[in-house]
């Protein structure tokens, strides 16, 4: 007869189960590798060294960005294509909502390149406030166009999109690609997740946004992957003395001024 027909279920349950706690505590004291455990001591030194760099570079960006736009409140960030050129209607559109809104007291903010963007601060730069561009170092497409009051460069997305996001008082999207679609949903986002005081967030186009906002409505809400109110965040508005006077119809109540709470984005 063999031996382990005598052996009886439960105990070998029970060592499985003595194992179990064992087991657990080698897996929580299990040390995860350091930089000096891959590679040399020399070589770890030197790539803490540049990363060390790489923050405070980082860090440098964001001070800058503080010290020169703090005061340049009220403002409008200005969302739109460094590809459309200027004979395209959506150019002679931006220019007369950025004048608009420079004439009407507000600072605007672009990426300060071409295209719609150029068109932005050509308008602001026609008008009564300050043109601002948020210039950024890019391999193709970004070369800073000379309508420019106040110009930034960065060398790091991040701290241009917080520069684009704390400044302002409203968003004004025009038509854009994986750019600008990226600005506006951070924005909505931000506002979303309460990140950021609710802010208002007009598409300027509707031919180019009805796709999109269809499909939003199609497969995001209707999936409840997005709160039932949540495309209430935007509004579609093709009129330039239009998109001046919802902004001002947006802060009719409160004003322009942020409070200190409002001044702290959380994701910071």
């Amino acid at each position: 007869m063999n031996p382990k027909d005598d052996t009886d279920p439960t105990d070998a349950i029970t060592d499985l189960n003595r194992l179990i706690p064992r087991r657990m505590h080698q897996q929580r004291t299990v040390r995860v590798p350091g930089l000096r455990d891959i590679v040399d001591a020399e070589r770890a030194t030197a790539t803490k060294a540049r990363e060390s760099w790489h923050l405070l570079g980082i860090m440098s960006e964001f001070y800058e960005a503080s010290e020169k736009l703090a005061q340049v409140r009220p403002a409008v960030s200005v969302f739109g294509s460094a590809r459309i050129p200027p004979d395209s209607p959506y150019y002679v559109l931006t220019q007369e909502i950025s004048r608009l809104l420079s004439d009407s007291g507000f600072s605007v903010i672009s990426g300060g390149g071409p295209g719609l963007m150029e068109a932005c601060n050509k308008g602001a730069y026609e008008g009564r406030g300050l043109s601002i561009g948020l210039n950024i170092d890019l391999p193709a497409e970004q070369l800073a166009n000379p309508y420019q009051n106040i110009s930034l460069w960065f060398r790091h997305f991040f701290p241009r999109k917080v520069a684009f996001m704390k400044y302002t008082s409203a968003y004004v999207v025009m038509p854009g690609g994986f750019g600008t679609m990226d600005e506006l949903f951070e924005a909505l986002t931000l506002i979303q997740t309460k990140q950021s005081r609710r802010l208002p967030i007009i598409l300027v186009g509707s031919e180019f946004w009805e796709g999109l906002l269809q499909w939003l409505a199609d497969q995001l809400q209707a999936n409840g992957l997005i709160s039932p109110t949540d495309l209430d965040l935007m509004q579609v508005i093709d009129d330039p003395q239009a998109v001046v006077d919802a902004i001002f119809d947006f802060h009719e109540h409160d004003g322009f001024e942020q409070t200190a709470a409002d001044a702290q984005l959380r994701s910071l």
